[in-house]
């Protein structure tokens, strides 16, 4: 496992959710959950301003939401555009990431502990972006490779 703090990004229309990593990769945690403002370049900024306190990162997973089909949505369309913008905005290398079924995931585990999707709205952002990052340390870690795949490489399957 390659050493270094790596984001993981939940991309909702209302909020955005941040989950980071320890230095090892091992553990992902629930690190904040920032409003999705006006402009998706506002929004990047803002997420890039609240993790800036986040030392040692070396890479920034964002999830991509496919249907169960395997096909593009609205929500796929626009989780691309917001990390178009993120790696315009930053050094730090970029992947995307498959998500789903986070989301899910995250209202179940939210059920077993006994709290409804309304009392927690903000803590199923950081829960789905903890998912989407536990699935890339296990990628890592299983195949010993960057786990995702890069802003060119989706545009070459995809278009």
């Amino acid at each position: 496992m390659r050493p270094g703090r790596r984001l993981a990004i939940d991309v909702g229309k209302a909020r955005i959710g941040l989950a980071v990593s320890d230095f090892h990769g091992i553990l992902a945690s629930p690190f904040e959950t920032v409003k999705r403002l006006e402009s998706v370049q506002e929004s990047v900024s803002n997420v890039l301003e609240v993790s800036a306190k986040i030392a040692e990162l070396i890479e920034i997973y964002v999830g991509i939401p496919i249907n169960l089909k395997g096909q593009v949505t609205a929500s796929t369309t626009d989780s691309l555009v917001f990390a178009e913008e993120l790696a315009r905005q930053t050094t730090t290398p970029v992947f995307l990431i498959d998500e789903r079924m986070t989301t899910s995931l995250a209202n179940s585990q939210l059920r077993e502990i006994g709290k409804s999707q309304r009392d927690a709205r903000s803590t199923i952002d950081q829960m789905a972006a903890v998912a989407i990052l536990e699935y890339a340390l296990s990628k890592e870690r299983t195949t010993g490779q960057i786990p995702g795949v890069s802003l060119e490489q989706w545009k070459d399957e995809h278009e």
